[in-house]
């Protein structure tokens, strides 16, 4: 049977939960199927979710709370949602017990790091100098800057070269990365596009969206390929 993947979604005006239709469609285009997680902190249906879903996706969306790492705000600080933070905090840690697959995509990569207790910066341009442009002017598909991709990585296997291009479109990053993570890529400018877990088959966290270059580019696609079988194997061990 093909996996079951969770994909977390966005929050507007405390009422409207929504998600690009780009993040499904990339999953079942890679062999799995794609169910949308409601919002709930209730710690008994995050388990049972944790239980069911063979594979874990934190989306894009906006911006993280600061003091989650012991920051206060910085005034480029955009919206905020804290039930979200809690929310997918609670399930990174199920998914991580258990063993089971996550890729973070953007702010996806951002809170994964920060639930083990990683930092970030709040508004890149305001808090790190000599920067490219990682808020493209471009098409969500297209290819608007290069990573090097750190030899002998989860990552570098899947890509299967030491340079890419990636889409770009965030005013957050990674700052510091902690145990049990790894930097697997980074920009021309030094920040970090890409961390992944030294002691899971498959958590990763990446700053660009593969999903919007997945119709047009071969290495996003195989990215989600590669994360949705790691889903079968673990789904295979369940059996």
């Amino acid at each position: 049977m093909k996996p079951l993947i969770g994909l977390t979604m966005s929050l507007e005006n405390e009422t409207k939960q929504y998600l690009s239709k780009a993040y499904s469609d990339a999953v079942f285009e890679a062999g799995g199927i794609a169910l949308v997680i409601p919002y709930t902190v209730e710690d008994h249906v995050i388990q049972q979710l944790s239980l069911k879903l063979d594979g874990l996706i934190l989306t894009g969306g906006g911006d993280i709370d600061p003091t989650l790492f012991d920051e206060e705000p910085h005034p480029g600080l955009g919206e905020i949602v804290p039930d979200r933070d809690e929310m997918e905090i609670a399930l990174i840690e199920q998914f991580m017990e258990q063993n089971k697959p996550i890729l973070g995509i953007c702010r996806g990569c951002q809170i994964l790091n920060i639930a083990l207790g990683g930092d970030m910066y709040q508004d890149l341009a305001a808090q790190k100098q000599t920067l490219l442009q990682h808020a493209q002017r471009a098409p969500r598909y297209h290819a608007s800057h290069t990573i090097t991709i750190v030899e002998d990585t989860l990552l570098q296997s899947i890509y299967q070269k030491g340079l890419a291009k990636v889409n770009s479109f965030h005013h957050q990053a990674v700052r510091n990365v902690v145990e049990p993570f790894r930097v697997s890529a980074v920009s021309k400018d030094g920040v970090i596009e890409a961390f992944e877990s030294k002691e899971h088959p498959f958590v990763m966290g990446v700053q660009w969206h593969p999903e919007d270059m997945v119709k047009r580019d071969a290495d996003a696609y195989r990215l989600f390929c590669a994360f949705v079988e790691a889903c079968i194997q673990r789904k295979r061990e369940d059996v």
